[in-house]
């Protein structure tokens, strides 16, 4: 009996170790503050990196020292929604979400006010799952409808927006304590029901 090539053998293992895009959320909140955590896949409470310290663990921002941050986070969501096996085929369809693109900001500022205190602020929000499904043909037994069986478009939009302001202490060269005020602002809109 002949047996196969050695390299052969080695196929199943790398094609096990090919790595396939990552096509998933954590749904309405963000896996980080900060375009630097947000890289490192949310890794932030463990690691001060920036003065969005406020948002991931408020006793990081004593270690970023005098700074401000700006940056913002492009979110493109694909969403679209379906109906199949209705009992009647004019209210089965499938419709695509128009937004598909939203810009999610964020700004800190942090300053020492002596080596073992700190004040700064972080403004960041969430946002960007926002449906907006045009009117479709659907027949709901009147004029032509929405996925709902509602006039015109149908869509939720949901934005927040935090700011903290916070204060740190270095209690000594590895611990720190910190403290943040959270201040939200939250709109809701539902449309098309």
């Amino acid at each position: 009996m002949k047996t196969s090539h050695p390299i052969l053998r080695l196929l199943p293992i790398a094609a096990a170790c090919v790595a396939a895009p990552a096509l998933a959320t954590n749904g309405y909140f963000a896996h980080g503050y900060g375009i630097k955590a947000k890289g490192m896949g949310g890794v932030a409470i463990a690691l001060a990196q920036d003065s969005l310290g406020g948002a991931n663990n408020p006793a990081s921002m004593v270690w970023v020292g005098s700074r401000i941050d700006i940056g913002g986070d492009v979110f493109m969501p694909k969403r679209d929604a379906e109906r199949s096996g209705a009992g009647f085929p004019t209210l089965n369809g499938k419709v695509d979400s128009d937004r598909t693109a939203f810009l999610i900001p964020e700004f800190g500022y942090n300053t020492l006010l002596s080596s073992d205190l700190s004040l700064g602020v972080s403004v960041y929000g969430n946002g960007g799952m926002n449906t907006t499904y045009p009117q479709g043909n659907f027949n709901c037994g009147g004029p032509a409808a929405n996925m709902l069986c509602g006039s015109g478009g149908l869509g939720v939009d949901l934005v927040q927006l935090m700011i903290a302001p916070t204060l740190a202490y270095k209690l000594n060269a590895q611990h720190a304590v910190g403290v943040s005020l959270l201040l939200g602002y939250q709109r809701f809109k539902a449309t098309g029901l």
